[in-house]
């Protein structure tokens, strides 16, 4: 019976490192992501920033000067304005995901903890029947 108390000891806390180990490093890696998406979602606001106000002098030149020149560039900075806007999106829509997934991730080490415990409870309970 010591050495069963033992074994079921030593698998929990085999389990308990397995479970850690897989945490620690998920956790690292949502965390370096995370880190990116957030440093890409600057980027995002400051070129976005950047292509409003570029869009604003190119308006001011349009109402000085309707050169077709300049109209054709302001056609291509609002399209690409609309490109940055959606990839803006899809970059908070990634974020959330990301969030989401941390938050999973935390859940399921404390699941992942309770079923270690129930399983050696059910374990020990079952050597204690049949001894």
């Amino acid at each position: 019976m010591a050495d069963s108390k033992t074994e079921t000891e030593t698998e929990k806390q085999q389990n308990d490192v397995v479970a850690n180990g897989l945490s620690s490093m998920v956790s690292t890696l949502m965390k370096d992501y995370d880190s990116k998406a957030e440093d890409a979602l600057r980027s995002q606001h400051y070129l976005s920033s950047s292509l409003d106000r570029l869009t604003r002098e190119l308006d001011q030149l349009l109402e000085d000067a309707p050169v077709p020149f300049i109209v054709q560039y302001a056609g291509k900075v609002s399209s690409v304005r609309k490109r940055v806007s959606t990839l803006n999106s899809l970059l908070k829509s990634i974020h959330r995901r990301l969030d989401n997934m941390d938050r999973m991730l935390s859940q399921s080490q404390t699941i992942l903890h309770d079923v270690t415990d129930i399983r050696l409870r059910v374990y020990r309970d079952s050597k204690i029947a049949l001894d």
